[in-house]
């Protein structure tokens, strides 16, 4: 390398290649993602938590040998916990809050040998797809600071972008690395429920709503990562179908020719923006030109059933979350020590019965049974991963009378993306459309459950016809 600024948007396996080839040392990767941190997180706010020191001192000793030796790498401020360290999901109330234990996921990540120089910004419990939490404040989408990166793994999505890292650890309950992937123009892959492991702490979480994964800039990334972190560990409750062989064997396979439904409409009273339209129609045809099969289909199942019952899901997961928290720190949530949005979803999570919450649950679970059969179809659906292109931050703030308004609000910016965490199906969200602002459009491809293998195997194909490594955002390395 001539020098290590070019290092910056180099993915994680060529990264981890210059290591294994003692081209660069971890120590000098690490040294130069912290400095290009510290040179954009002004601009960004996208790293809250710094573990420079941490960082450095792992560098220097012996790193395990696994796919990605030496590389740098970002922790999303939500779920994923790392022993020492704060852990506070964007609230107030955990601000002093330091992990004793490493999470599974975060075990299984340093096994594969990338370093953690911090943790990124999120929304308050990850109940919003922006990143704008109160403790922190928001972090901007390096495209466009005045707009939001998504949310709620927008700190880690902002980061990638930018360049600060490769790729960076990001969960989704709702859509929560897809969406902030396509704001900033970053693959984000949501895998199959239970892929990765969410323990020691939990079993599943929201009854099985959220998965962990990971922003990348690379397909190749995406499919290594998986293959290093996901497996059930002991005692999980359920486990996802194992592959039939690594998913970075997918990586430059041939897909075949797929079977491919698509559509751009959400629900009668929701519109979608033209720009996010004329992306599912344009990628469409590049499937098509590809040889597969694609047909323009009205796929979406009752979404205001499911709309009520994610609700209801949410809002006991919520409650769930306030009694998980009270009872590992000992003390009792008070509303001034969340947001007005959080405290409300608290409250009416509290006065949700368990029979109401149940009752939710057995209607996602018909409908999975529902979205399963038309699988039976087709191998994978194309929607808009958002209805809108990414949105001015401050879009989704509660108004003084109602603080439930950006909640609510949201289900008009993201009507594609839940139906996945509901049926526990994979979906990605792949950046190959850019507007006319210069602005990411992501496109949403959704698998059926268990086959990540075909959307490896279908990104790799897009990513190879329509390359985006080349593209910057205006605040970058």
């Amino acid at each position: 390398m001539s020098n290590l600024a070019d290092l910056a948007f180099l993915d994680a396996t060529a990264q981890a290649e210059l290591v294994q080839k003692k081209e660069v040392k971890p120590l000098e990767l690490v040294k130069a993602a912290i400095e290009r941190i510290e040179a954009l997180n002004p601009a960004l706010n996208a790293v809250v938590t710094p573990m420079f020191d941490l960082a450095r001192e792992a560098a220097t000793t012996e790193i395990p040998d696994g796919p990605f030796s030496g590389v740098p790498f970002l922790l999303k401020d939500l779920m994923a916990e790392y022993a020492g360290v704060r852990l506070t999901e964007g609230s107030a109330f955990l601000k002093n809050f330091i992990s004793s234990q490493d999470s599974e996921l975060v075990v299984r990540i340093k096994k594969a040998g990338l370093i953690i120089c911090g943790k990124t910004n999120t929304c308050e419990w990850g109940s919003l797809p922006t990143t704008e939490p109160l403790l922190f404040g928001a972090t901007r989408n390096p495209w466009d600071t005045e707009r939001t990166p998504g949310g709620s793994s927008g700190g880690s999505a902002a980061a990638v972008a930018a360049g600060m890292v490769p790729m960076a650890h990001g969960n989704d309950g709702g859509g929560s690395i897809r969406m902030p992937a396509s704001c900033c123009g970053v693959l984000g892959l949501k895998p199959t429920r239970a892929r990765n492991p969410m323990g020691p702490e939990y079993g599943d979480a929201f009854s099985g709503l959220p998965a962990e994964h990971a922003l990348t800039r690379s397909v190749r990334d995406s499919a290594a990562l998986l293959d290093a972190t996901s497996g059930p560990d002991l005692g999980d409750p359920y486990w996802a179908p194992p592959p039939t062989r690594p998913f970075i064997e997918e990586v430059g396979a041939d897909p075949g020719r797929l079977r491919i439904a698509f559509t751009t409409e959400a629900r009668p009273d929701i519109d979608v923006h033209p720009d996010c339209t004329q992306a599912v129609q344009d990628v469409a045809a590049l499937c098509a030109d590809l040889g597969h099969n694609v047909e323009e289909v009205p796929l979406a199942p009752n979404s205001r059933d499911l709309a009520k019952s994610f609700y209801r899901m949410w809002l006991g997961g919520v409650a769930w979350d306030a009694k998980h928290w009270e009872r590992r720190t000992g003390k009792t949530i008070t509303p001034d020590q969340v947001e007005p949005l959080t405290w409300a979803l608290i409250e009416k999570g509290r006065r949700t019965d368990a029979g109401t919450y149940l009752l939710a649950l057995e209607d996602l679970q018909r409908l999975s049974r529902e979205v399963a059969r038309l699988f039976t179809q087709w191998d994978v659906w194309l929607t808009p991963t958002l209805a809108e292109p990414p949105v001015a931050l401050g879009t989704f703030d509660p108004k003084p009378d109602d603080p439930l308004y950006g909640f609510f609000r949201s289900g008009k910016f993201m009507p594609f993306t839940a139906i996945c965490n509901a049926t526990g199906q994979p979906a990605m969200s792949v950046p190959l459309c850019w507007n006319g602002d210069n602005l990411p459009i992501g496109t949403h491809f959704i698998g059926r459950f268990g086959d990540e293998a075909t959307l490896f195997r279908l990104a790799a194909q897009l990513e190879a016809a329509r390359p985006w490594a080349d593209r910057r955002p205006s605040v970058s390395a």
